[in-house]
């Protein structure tokens, strides 16, 4: 059922009871009424994430359930900004909130403003047109706004949103890596992994990593699962990030037990930066490590960090610290840092625990991990 929009002021005590059926009630008393002052984002760019920003008045001072900014795609599906914030006071002098950062495919959507009363029915604030258009491939900078790296001054110089496919020899290799004892296979560290190009595919600027049950066996007697990795080691462009600079990705986590993704670096036998490591049965929590140095954090959220939820993670190299980020938010900052020489190749994979430290997959069903896009920022 389609939603009409609802007029800018909103009651907020004594809904008509039919109203409460429908996801948004579109009108409510006129005891206390709700205004919208301003609502953005009214363009975005595709795969670079963005924030909404939301600042509303009430005629007097009540505490609302929930308020948030919601969005609707072309067929109705939900596709709401991520972080809405709970019991908010609401008062004449208004109040203001930015969400947490998501991305959007290329389009035309209905952004609006929506609370919640403490009882539970939902008001609907108005809407307008937000549109995200495609990246430009010679930009270098993202637009205001819209996210990019909270590093100062920093520009893009190097990205891949798979809107093409995967870019395979000029920004990939996926059948090989350094960091694996064997080049496509690795016994060692709980992995089953066999890497297998074929397991990395792209569709609407999505990358998706499925691994499998396999039927090579590793040097250790136990079965492995073919599995997808991309490293820019090997690739001709052959791109390293280097101390000072930012990297981002925009992942969705897999659900099943035995995913093991991750973003990290890698260079003659170490150079090892996670910019995260996931695992299902810790399902609120991110493994941030600097190996090159020290320092490591486990990073908890719940309404951030959970299987088959979107997440975007990134990573600033500085010379005397690394810091961690996570939906825009630094969460984590070593002290350390990669020293003033650091430079190492990217890499973005699906690993397959062997059940050491974390379960083996319970079975034969294939798991799965998405990324929206990964980016340097220098």
């Amino acid at each position: 059922m389609r939603l009409s929009i609802s007029p800018a002021r909103v009651g907020v005590a004594g809904a008509a009871a039919a109203l409460l059926l429908l996801p948004f009630a579109t009108q409510a008393s006129a005891a206390t009424t709700v205004t919208q002052d301003r609502l953005t984002p009214t363009a975005m760019t595709a795969g670079v994430a963005g924030s909404a920003q939301l600042t509303v008045h009430s005629s007097s001072c009540f505490t609302a359930r929930t308020l948030g900014v919601g969005v609707r795609d072309a067929s109705g599906k939900n596709l709401d900004f991520p972080g809405n914030i709970s019991n908010v006071r609401i008062c004449p002098s208004g109040v203001h909130f930015t969400s947490a950062r998501r991305t959007l495919p290329a389009g035309t959507y209905t952004v609006f403003g929506f609370w919640q009363e403490s009882g539970g029915a939902r008001h609907k604030l108005p809407s307008h047109k937000l549109t995200v258009s495609k990246a430009s491939s010679t930009a270098t900078t993202p637009s205001s706004g819209n996210g990019g790296s909270p590093i100062p001054g920093q520009s893009m110089v190097w990205s891949d949103n798979f809107s093409g496919g995967i870019a395979w020899k000029s920004k990939w290799v996926g059948d090989r890596t350094a960091a694996y004892r064997y080049g496509n296979h690795n016994p060692d560290y709980n992995k089953l992994d066999w890497l297998d190009p074929s397991a990395v595919t792209a569709s609407n600027g999505v990358a998706t990593f499925t691994a499998k049950p396999s039927s090579h066996t590793l040097e250790n007697g136990k079965k492995a699962w073919t599995t997808g990795l991309l490293s820019t080691e090997g690739s001709s462009e052959g791109f390293q990030v280097k101390t000072g600079d930012y990297a981002e990705t925009r992942v969705k986590l897999p659900s099943g037990a035995g995913g093991w993704p991750g973003l990290w670096t890698w260079k003659n036998g170490n150079g090892e930066i996670d910019s995260f490591e996931y695992h299902p049965d810790n399902p609120n929590l991110l493994e941030l490590t600097n190996h090159v140095t020290s320092g490591s954090d486990y990073y908890a959220n719940s309404g951030a960090v959970a299987p088959g939820r979107w997440v975007t993670i990134g990573t600033h190299y500085g010379a005397n610290s690394v810091d961690w980020y996570v939906d825009g938010k630094k969460v984590y900052s070593d002290g350390h840092g990669v020293g003033s020489d650091f430079s190492a190749y990217l890499i973005l994979n699906l690993s397959i625990s062997a059940g050491n430290y974390h379960p083996a997959p319970t079975g034969s069903t294939p798991i799965t991990m998405q990324a929206d896009y990964v980016k340097v920022y220098r």
